[in-house]
């Protein structure tokens, strides 16, 4: 009988290797010589099985302290290391879970563990943008728009089969959509499952197909559907539709529509939260004496009095006049932001009576002006 390899040497890892250098080394050797993937090689099974030793034992922190203290009869149970449980231990019929903790379950060669999913299941959801207006954001619309789905055919009913035939079950896996293969090695019996090919784990064949829908039960449309935006309703947000999606299979739920909305910027208002902002320009004479303002709103035009001496930048609310809540009471408010204009272009009447201004004023009327200066003054003291 052949002389047994070092267990370091068959996994190919130092004497110091750690758990998890033997564990990638071993998953290596797994997946490159299982049977599953070598049918017939009878020298691909013995390193397979040599590999399966060699963790076995190293993968055990006591088997592996008396092997590399007696070498492989310190493993051995016939030996003075009896007991050790040596390979001829090695439970085979727990080899399906080494490899589901090693590789997830999924089996070697597209079998495995891996099921049909023949039950009921929900349609694709769909995903749909929709761009609507300032205004339309903040009062709500009702919009009417083309959405491109999937339908149930209505020649075949969903069935796939052709008017006046239906479909048969099918005899490769009895329709159970599933076949599985049984293969005998020296580490056990493996089964393997996998979707039915002839039926593509439908369960059923379909010998006359309905010329609508080339069986498939299901065809593309595209769908006018009514859509109530709710007033207050931001950029960004999402309106879903439950069941507006595409239809599901074998009894499932329809998918859902998903509608992203995008919200046009306003030439005048910019939103905060339900409040909404805006700048209005007031001139040099307004802003000094106080004016009546025509203020823009989302309700339409309104009187604003501004007072004498209101400086650039003063803000004012006009309550109420913002965004209304979304699935609530009330609005927001609306805030003013006085810019005051200055003139760019002045003739020379007006030039000179600006310089009158100026220098009938000076500055004890502008009360900013004097104040920033007297502040300078004391801090260059």
């Amino acid at each position: 009988m052949a002389e047994k390899r070092d267990y370091y040497e068959v996994l190919g890892v130092q004497r110091g290797a750690t758990d998890a250098e033997l564990k990638k080394a071993y998953r290596n050797l797994a997946k490159k010589y299982h049977p599953d993937v070598n049918p017939g090689n009878k020298e691909a099974e013995a390193k397979f099985k040599e590999a399966n030793e060699a963790y076995e034992i190293l993968s055990d922190s006591q088997k592996r302290s008396r092997y590399d203290q007696f070498g492989h009869a310190g493993t051995d149970p016939n030996g003075f290391g009896g007991g050790a449980g040596g390979f001829s231990d090695f439970d085979f019929g727990g080899i399906g879970d080494i490899f589901e903790t090693f590789f997830g379950g999924s089996g070697f060669g597209g079998g495995g563990r891996s099921r049909a999913k023949r039950g009921p299941q929900k349609g694709a959801d769909i995903k749909y943008a929709m761009e609507i207006s300032f205004e339309e954001a903040a009062f709500g619309v009702e919009r009417e728009i083309n959405v491109s789905r999937m339908e149930v055919c209505s020649k075949c009913s969903g069935s796939g089969a052709k008017a006046g035939t239906q479909a048969s079950t099918c005899q490769h896996c009895n329709g159970t959509g599933q076949v599985q293969s049984r293969q005998n090695t020296p580490f056990g019996q493996f089964i393997n499952t996998k979707t039915c090919e002839v039926c593509k784990g439908e369960g059923k064949i379909i010998a006359d197909p309905c010329p609508a829908c080339n069986g498939k039960g299901k065809l593309r449309n595209n769908v006018k559907l009514k859509i109530n935006v709710p007033a207050g309703i931001d950029d960004g947000q999402t309106i879903s539709l439950r069941g507006e999606g595409d239809p599901g299979s074998k009894g499932g739920p329809n998918g859902d529509l998903f509608l992203n909305i995008r919200v046009k910027t306003h030439p005048l208002f910019k939103r905060q939260g339900n409040d909404v902002v805006c700048e209005v320009p007031v001139t040099f004479a307004q802003a000094a004496l106080g004016a009546e303002l025509e203020v823009p709103t989302l309700d339409g035009k309104v009187k604003y009095t501004v007072p004498e001496g209101t400086q650039t930048g003063s803000v004012f609310r006009l309550k109420g006049k913002g965004i209304p809540f979304l699935r609530g009471n009330g609005r927001g408010d609306q805030y003013v932001k006085v810019n005051i204009d200055v003139p760019k272009k002045l003739n020379e009447k007006q030039k000179a009576l600006l310089k009158e201004f100026a220098e009938l004023g000076g500055d004890e009327v502008h009360e900013q002006r004097k104040s920033f200066f007297d502040k300078m003054k004391d801090a260059f003291k």
